[in-house]
């Protein structure tokens, strides 16, 4: 009877096994290191961006939006895109500038993630 017992209570054991746990830290280390790694661009593009806005709305010539451009990107140490890689256009009277820029993050060895940020200040 105590034999019975305890292969019932052995069959209803329920977790995680050595090896599902191990398994499961190493993905949660490696989304946490492309996090930590990723992190800055997205800020930076947050940057990017709100210079952009800023450089259009200031400059009435492509030179003018150019030299906002670069003017922001200084204090908001901008490093991936300057003013010389916008798109100026004028779309009604309104200066509309596009740009488009990519990054790379060296993963492991050959191994990298590359991000493309694309964008207007429309």
């Amino acid at each position: 009877m105590a034999l019975h017992r305890n292969s019932t209570l052995r069959s209803r054991q329920r977790g995680l096994s050595f090896v599902s746990l191990v398994f499961i830290l190493v993905i949660a280390v490696a989304i946490g290191y492309v996090a930590t790694k990723s992190f800055p661009l997205l800020m930076e593009w947050q940057a990017v961006h709100k210079a952009v806005k800023k450089a259009a709305a200031e400059g009435s010539n492509v030179p003018a939006v150019r030299a906002a451009f670069d003017r922001a990107a200084t204090i908001d140490d901008i490093r991936s895109i300057s003013g010389k890689d916008l798109e100026v256009t004028k779309e009604n009277d309104n200066v509309v500038v596009f740009y488009e820029y990519s990054s790379e993050i060296p993963l492991y060895g050959p191994a990298y993630l590359l991000y493309r940020f694309k964008g207007s200040s429309k």
